[in-house]
């Protein structure tokens, strides 16, 4: 098999409860329920997730651990995010090939299994939506903050081998925002600077032309501040070539971030319900 779907997507705090969701996210809202369609009659074996809230400070890690279960408490949102529960099936065997393989790449990886380690919401707030039945087993990467760029894509191209090379169906998620300077009011955008960056980035990335989307991150991350320095968008990037078919569903703001939901595949898109490839990042 191989990877049948990347994404990225938004893990905003004020989306976790779908009936609290403000109206100026409602658009992302309703774009994971149509990737979650999407995904459903996929029928993945795995979903692999790298969340920008696992932030590590020297490893890479895996989350091997058999079943990832527990109660979060997002302690950034307490209040948006309070005693949710979450059960999720792990991938044991296939985690541990992917940290096997970053082993003989001379990378620093150690893989995790713990089943008190407690997720954070940057895994559980998209999974929520992408897999409502609980039913795909995930395995969780997280991002480490003292690999550069470079680092965090090789990374991703050992990831991208195993999973082409495996036996099962995957689905590729990076849970994270692109310009990242918050401030107080989820109904804040990105100023002017940083949003052009945005868009200059996402006009890459919708006309595949994933090495030039890569060649500006280290420049985007730094001046936007690109959630987790843009190592999720690196993994991202490692995943796709040009026989990813980019489609747009929808963008947002959440406190002077901007989020979006794009997936990629190298077959027709089951339903595209997004929209148009004009209008993003309006």
């Amino acid at each position: 098999m191989t990877i049948e779907f990347s994404l990225i997507v938004p893990h905003v705090p004020s989306m976790c409860h779908q009936d609290q969701v403000p109206e100026f996210q409602q658009d992302m809202a309703s774009g994971m329920k149509a990737v979650a369609e999407q995904i459903k009659e996929m029928k993945p074996d795995v979903m692999v997730l790298v969340s920008c809230h696992w932030p590590s400070t020297f490893f890479h890690y895996v989350d091997c651990t058999p079943v990832h279960k527990g109660i979060l408490t997002a302690f950034e949102a307490p209040d948006l995010i309070k005693d949710v529960p979450y059960n999720f099936p792990g991938d044991e065997n296939l985690a541990n090939q992917l940290v096997k393989a970053a082993e003989k790449a001379g990378l620093q990886v150690q893989g995790v299994n713990d089943p008190y380690y407690l997720w954070d919401y940057g895994s559980v707030v998209p999974l929520r939506y992408l897999n409502p039945d609980s039913d795909i087993p995930v395995i969780n990467l997280s991002v480490t903050l003292a690999a550069s760029i470079e680092e965090t894509y090789k990374w991703g191209q050992v990831i991208a081998k195993v999973l082409q090379e495996t036996d099962k169906k995957v689905v590729f998620i990076s849970s994270g925002a692109l310009s990242h300077n918050l401030v107080r009011g989820r109904h804040n955008k990105p100023t002017v600077t940083e949003h052009a960056m945005d868009k200059q980035f996402l006009e890459f990335v919708m006309n595949r032309d994933y090495q030039s989307a890569y060649d500006m991150l280290p420049e985007y991350a730094r001046l936007a501040r690109v959630e987790s320095g843009g190592r999720h968008l690196a993994m991202l990037l490692s995943m796709l070539d040009k026989e990813c078919k980019p489609v747009f569903y929808a963008d947002g703001q959440s406190s002077g971030s901007w989020n979006v939901l794009i997936t990629f595949s190298k077959v027709a898109s089951l339903a595209n319900q997004g929209l148009p490839e004009s209008e993003f990042a309006k």
